[in-house]
């Protein structure tokens, strides 16, 4: 695609599915495009490039990725020249048959391919459809590279690739390959740019960020890597996601009380409450031996806000399994959680596992699991009023302009109003006075 730098600017309208991974995948897409004069656009109608990064985790999102796909069909037949790409879980998983399904879309790419979107454009510019789906297992220097927030204050990080895990329920290992990990030299080199460019939060990303460098890759352990970006000089904030509860040791834990930079929250996935729900899953712990690790950290750092994901309706799954998971919700008092209800997915071995569960018991324990976490969320959030915390600000609020928003150490949302004369930019700490607490976010003030 040499003549892009002598044409107009093109637009690409990108549409992202899926957790943190994929958002980091869309950085990079965006940061390659922009490369060969693409601009991005929110109006698909307008755009030259259509991409959609998709998932696969959960069934309801990959049936949301084939509706999207589905609405630019007709664009298509409109405007022949336009381009569609499908990348993500989703395109690794379906490669060929994709297109087969969907024969308004030119080009299919996986998770390891996003760094070759460039040559794919070329051959769909061509008039050739194609599909890059291969799963490697080193990780070239090119492949990654730091691409800040739109405000340029925050980057996502990728520190490693893939999963060695195999959950019973998790199709990741199968979409996003075996665990490789990145060189500390070549994390470090690209915070520093990112630093030098105005970035002051880093958050390191990895399907099990714990298992860095203990296979395929890396030169150093994960405490250590978090050591090293700490030691950036412009990085106000460090965050990490996601810990495995078999895999987080006392080192990494007890690094919270040595390291100012690194915030004071952690993710990590517990999926059920019940020994015998776990074991079925392949998770490798019991809820005691979780419960001691939440006890240890929350002794050491009274602070932390910890969280979680929850998986129910999983096969097999008794309403004393669920009774295990709600007991477990109450003790350890969540900040909040991400659940979900189960649904088969295509390779694992939890789809072929007896004791499907009817989607109406699904859903009602889904929905009994979020009402009580509601009301806990609630109430951690009202033990900061009347506290003094310090937020990263992010920028203006979205419910009110003339206020400011940010994020707490302990990733909670505040939306403050600053005293007269004040002014605060993206990527300044501030401290402010927190006056009340909501379900999703707290209210301040600054400068009292």
């Amino acid at each position: 695609m040499e003549e892009h730098s002598q044409e107009r600017e093109k637009l690409v309208f990108l549409e992202t599915f899926g957790c943190q991974m994929n958002d980091n995948d869309s950085e990079r897409m965006l940061g390659i495009l922009k490369g060969i004069n693409f601009a991005r656009t929110d109006d698909p109608c307008s755009a030259d490039l259509i991409l959609i990064n998709t998932c696969t985790v959960r069934d309801k999102a990959e049936q949301k990725v084939y509706s999207t796909l589905g609405r630019y069909k007709e664009l298509k037949k409109e405007r022949p020249g336009l381009i569609i790409g499908v990348g993500g879980c989703v395109a690794q998983q379906q490669g060929e048959k994709l297109l087969k399904r969907a024969p308004h879309l030119d080009i299919v790419f996986g998770p390891h391919n996003v760094h070759k979107l460039r040559e794919l454009l070329i051959e769909a510019d061509s008039g050739r459809r194609v599909v890059a789906t291969r799963l490697t297992e080193t990780i070239d220097c090119d492949e990654y590279g730091v691409s800040p927030s739109a405000s340029g204050e925050k980057a996502f990080v990728s520190i490693m690739r893939g999963c060695n895990n195999f959950c019973s329920y998790c199709i990741v290992p199968y979409t996003r390959g075996r665990e490789v990990s990145r060189q500390s030299a070549d994390i470090i080199s690209e915070i520093e740019a990112a630093a030098a460019a105005g970035v002051k939060e880093v958050t390191l990303l990895g399907q099990n960020v714990n298992s860095y460098g203990t296979s395929g890759g890396g030169d150093v352990s994960f405490p250590e890597l978090l050591k090293l970006v700490c030691r950036v000089e412009g990085v106000k904030r460090v965050r990490f996601v996601t810990s495995h509860p078999k895999d987080i040791g006392d080192e990494l834990i007890e690094l919270f009380g040595h390291e100012k930079k690194l915030c004071r929250h952690l993710h990590l996935p517990v999926q059920s409450g019940s020994d015998a729900i776990l074991a079925r899953m392949g998770r490798g712990y019991t809820s005691g031996e979780y419960f001691s690790k939440i006890e240890k950290i929350k002794k050491l750092y009274p602070e932390m806000s910890i969280t979680t994901d929850i998986i129910v309706g999983f096969p097999g799954e008794t309403e004393a399994d669920f009774a295990s998971t709600m007991d477990l919700l109450r003790k350890v008092r969540f900040d909040n959680i991400f659940s979900f209800m189960y649904s088969p997915r295509p390779n694992t071995k939890a789809a072929s596992f007896e004791g499907q569960l009817p989607l109406d018991v699904r859903t009602g324990r889904l929905q009994v699991l979020q009402e009580e976490q509601k009301q806990i969320t609630i109430e951690r959030n009202r033990e900061t009023i009347g506290k003094k915390m310090e937020v990263f600000v992010e920028g203006p609020s979205r419910g009110n302009p003339d206020e400011m928003m940010g994020r707490t150490s302990c990733n909670r949302i505040v939306n403050f109003a600053l005293a007269a004369g004040m002014s605060a930019a993206p990527g300044d700490i501030m401290e402010v006075f927190v006056t009340d607490a909501y379900a999703n976010s707290l209210r301040a003030s600054a400068g009292r």
